[in-house]
């Protein structure tokens, strides 16, 4: 028996973010990163400072016991990072990627179900985010932010 969607619905994430054309120069993780990243990269399941990689909560779905509801955001985080001072270079960089993961999650005539990621939850799209700006050794610009989904077991 199926006790969670999570497993299914990150392993899908990942296979669209580096499928996308618009991330290609981008470096896509499955989770924390190992060493110190240049340029521009984006993790799924890790966000700076935080343990969790994804929160879940389950309830019934009505009478009965059969079927379960499941919601839980998995923590990503993108970055942008170059040499010099331009922080808004950095800045623009990143909410591009992150606007490219978006636009993976925007339903289309071409691609209706998008936001289900491939079919593993009912719907998933972001829903917060938090921009850090550092000075050091160069410019670096960060956003992280939270994909929510929805998912019946």
């Amino acid at each position: 028996m199926q006790t969670s969607r999570v497993p299914a619905a990150v392993d899908a994430f990942l296979e669209l973010l580096r499928a996308a054309d618009g991330l290609a120069n981008v470096r896509i993780l499955d989770g924390p990163p190992t060493t110190n990243l240049a340029d521009d990269w984006l993790s799924v399941g890790w966000q700076p400072g935080g343990d969790g990689a994804v929160t879940l909560t389950q309830a019934f779905a009505g009478a009965g016991a059969r079927q379960r509801d499941e919601d839980f955001s998995i923590h990503c985080y993108a970055e942008s990072r170059a040499g010099g001072t331009d922080l808004g270079a950095r800045r623009r960089r990143v909410f591009e990627i992150v606007g490219e993961v978006e636009t993976i999650l925007r339903a289309s005539n071409d691609r209706p179900e998008a936001p289900t990621l491939n079919g593993t939850v009912l719907w998933a799209h972001l829903t917060a985010g938090d921009l850090v700006q550092v000075q050091a050794e160069g410019a670096l610009a960060g956003l992280d932010f939270t994909l929510s989904c929805r998912a019946r077991i």
